[in-house]
């Protein structure tokens, strides 16, 4: 069980996640949506502690993850993957290897350590990290450069690299924003797949409605750092959409749009 307890957010004087309290259980696979703003991805990244609430607290297992520095972080970090809409591989490096870079927090001690900083890997680790890849059909591209696949194919290489870290919990924030309809529907049957054939609980950030009630089991609305709907996809209609926003649902996923284009491109990892 996942628990969030009245998380908060501030900066500065604005508000970016506001008293949000949820209760998910292991192995759902959940949908959050909204407008850009709403406090979606700053949700996500205080679960995985890359950002610091202001207030509130996190729990999972009963374990309070707000509280956790240090080695415990990290090891939380690991079992809490998070996979990014710009992918965050290292370009210059081969599929393989950065897939097996999900394996680095599991080397004790300092050969571990050494070893990582070289990117040696064993045997069985470069064989789990085959078995991943061909699971998302990209064995044939093991030993590609990164920067030689298509955005689908390095957003399923990020899949592969965040099930080489054994995890709990899978987060993906906005994993599909920067692809076409295609590849997005490959990507989301990745990620589906993970959550039913392995049991994971995954928060997935989106911004299509018609992909949340397709692929996720419960959604969340979020406006202005609240959650302003949590229930079942079908019960998210479009009078329901327009209740909670002020707009028809096409209305809703076309400003999601034009908010995705006036956003600038991440640049691609350094060589």
């Amino acid at each position: 069980m996942l628990e969030i307890e009245n998380l908060t957010r501030r900066f500065g004087s604005r508000t970016a996640v506001d008293g949000v309290t949820l209760s998910i259980p292991e192995g759902q696979m959940v949908g959050i949506i909204g407008r850009s703003g709403a406090g979606k991805s700053t949700l996500l990244r205080m679960i995985n502690r890359l950002t610091e609430p202001s207030a509130g607290r996190i729990l999972h297992d009963g374990v309070d993850v707000t509280a956790l520095r240090g080695k415990a972080l990290r090891d939380w970090r690991t079992r809490c993957a998070m996979i990014f809409q710009q992918f965050n591989l290292v370009q210059r490096l081969d599929v393989l290897t950065n897939v097996l870079v999900g394996r680095l927090n599991h080397r004790p001690g300092l050969l571990g350590t050494l070893s990582s900083l070289f990117l040696r890997f064993t045997p069985e680790e470069r064989a789990m990290a085959l078995t991943a890849l061909d699971r998302f059909d990209l064995a044939d591209q093991a030993l590609q450069r990164a920067d030689t696949l298509s955005g689908g194919q390095q957003q399923r290489v990020a899949i592969a690299r965040a099930m080489l870290q054994a995890p709990r919990l899978i987060l993906a924030d906005e994993p599909i924003a920067s692809l076409d309809p295609r590849n997005a529907r490959v990507v989301m049957d990745a990620l589906r797949d993970v959550n039913r054939q392995d049991g994971l609980t995954v928060l997935v950030n989106l911004h299509h409605l018609d992909t949340a009630r397709r692929y996720c089991d419960r959604i969340v609305a979020m406006q202005a750092g609240r959650v302003v709907f949590d229930g079942a996809p079908d019960d998210l209609t479009g009078d329901r959409v327009r209740d909670i926003y002020g707009v028809t649902e096409e209305q809703f996923e076309a400003e999601a749009e034009a908010a995705l284009r006036a956003r600038p491109r991440a640049a691609a990892a350094p060589a």
